[in-house]
């Protein structure tokens, strides 16, 4: 983690082959648990989480997903029009903009904040300009529909930073930062 006002703002989701992180109805069951991912690791590079209601709501149904110092134990703000905040007082729940309150959490000390699910909110914060990295595990299999990796509308340039193959499940790990 870097503790400096140099936060970055990572998409990490998982995608199939066809470009979607989740199906129609929001399930995921089609991301395999791949045993040669470091997922402590993983988790362990961020130091807050950002998401929507709807992946708020998987996550609470989830056993363990949200403790009492946030989601996976990890300060996490919610972007909601309708929660409140009273009744979820192990996350900060907020229907500010969701790029202004990243933009502000940027610039605070800290280390990397991730955009955990939910392909519009990493819309609205790419629209912004205020994505670093992009970083997808391609999962073998075709959807056909579902959640997309990202809701239409504009452009966003990358370069390829690393790649990782596993081969248990046959997912690709393409990390990429943001071209300016």
């Amino acid at each position: 983690m870097t503790t400096n006002a140099a936060r970055r703002v990572c998409y990490q989701v998982a995608s199939s082959l066809d470009g979607f992180i989740a199906a129609e109805d929001g399930s995921y069951d089609w991301i395999p648990m791949d045993p040669d991912i470091d997922f402590p690791a993983m988790f362990a590079r961020f130091e807050t989480l950002v998401m929507g209601r709807l992946t708020y709501e998987v996550m609470l149904a989830y056993e363990g997903g949200v403790n009492e110092s946030g989601v996976y134990g990890k300060p996490t703000i919610v972007f909601s029009r309708t929660l409140k905040p009273a009744d979820h007082p192990n996350v900060r729940v907020t229907s500010d903009d969701p790029a202004a309150v990243v933009a502000d959490l940027k610039q605070q000390p800290g280390g990397d904040i991730w955009i955990f699910g939910g392909g519009n909110l990493f819309r609205q914060l790419a629209d912004a300009n205020l994505v670093d990295s992009v970083e997808v595990a391609i999962v073998p299999v075709l959807l056909g529909s579902g959640i997309p990796l990202l809701p239409k509308g504009g452009r966003m340039n990358l370069s390829l930073r690393s790649h990782q193959i596993y081969p248990g499940t046959g997912t690709a790990l393409l990390e990429y930062d943001v071209v300016r």
